[in-house]
């Protein structure tokens, strides 16, 4: 597999380069035929200008692409741009430009849309935010993705975006809804204990062999219910990392047998409790 990076630094946009550019000279390029997997980094200042200009060179330049099979938009470390500073814009575009598309994963959830999520192919969608709105988790939820096999998401906080509920999580978890489906994460949120709870006897666990709640501020409220769950026992992984259990709740998962990663323990030094998924800012 070849895999290919384009980035615009600060001062390389000061002095005038352009991602759009960038994305032309790689697609007038030998290797542009073979390449499987195609990174965009920062696109030039983030956190004010939109990935609107990625996605139109994309687009205009998909023909030069035809073995891509995997797409990550906005690979950019803090240093660059905070997660929740990326000015992310309409991605759907790429999906009809790439019909052989088999993994998009985008960061950054400010201005993000994905207005007509649809694609025979694709088999993984991940979105990393701090914040995750829930205009975007009703667009998933609309989303015709027949060949899905992995949706991971990453909640976050209301302070960097997540202005949902529980009630926009539960369509989903909805059966037959993504009939391939085999991982499931719904992670880095702060209302973990409400998803794990909700998650613990929906059907759609007979499907999976992945289900992902890490990251997030689960503690035993969650953890008591996933743990009574007969269909969690049929899971392959359970991944629980980055949590507030308690000794005795942690005791009780290492003597359940169960293929669960409880790894990474959080603690709060304040008297009223706070938890904070990893991942917000």
């Amino acid at each position: 597999m070849s895999e290919v990076k384009l980035a615009i630094g600060y001062d390389e946009f000061e002095d005038g380069q352009r991602i759009e550019t960038a994305i032309e000279s790689l697609s007038a390029s030998p290797e542009a035929a073979s390449l499987s997997s195609l990174i965009i980094g920062d696109w030039g200042q983030a956190y004010e200008n939109s990935s609107e200009e990625v996605v139109e060179a994309l687009v205009k330049h998909s023909a030069s692409f035809p073995a891509l099979r995997k797409l990550f938009i906005g690979e950019m470390g803090y240093e660059e741009c905070e997660i929740s500073w990326i000015t992310q814009s309409d991605l759907s575009p790429l999906l009809p430009a790439f019909p052989e598309l088999q993994s998009l994963t985008i960061q950054g959830g400010n201005e993000l849309s994905l207005s007509k999520l649809q694609h025979d192919k694709l088999e993984e969608l991940i979105i990393i935010t701090g914040g995750l709105g829930k205009a975007v988790l009703a667009q998933i939820a609309a989303s015709e993705l027949p060949n899905l096999r992995k949706l991971e998401l990453y909640l976050g906080v209301e302070d960097y975006g997540f202005d949902g509920s529980l009630a926009d999580l539960i369509p989903l978890m909805e059966p037959g809804k993504f009939p391939k489906l085999t991982y499931l994460g719904l992670k880095n949120s702060e209302i973990q204990d409400e998803i794990a709870i909700a998650v613990a006897d929906a059907p759609i666990l007979d499907q999976l062999d992945t289900l992902d709640l890490s990251l997030g501020t689960l503690s035993d409220e969650g953890a008591e219910v996933l743990l009574a769950s007969e269909r969690i026992k049929g899971l392959k992984a359970l991944n629980l990392s980055h949590h507030y259990m308690s000794d005795e709740m942690l005791a009780r998962w290492k003597d359940s047998g169960l293929p669960a990663d409880v790894s990474d323990r959080q603690t709060t030094d304040d008297d009223e409790d706070w938890r904070y998924p990893s991942i917000t800012e």
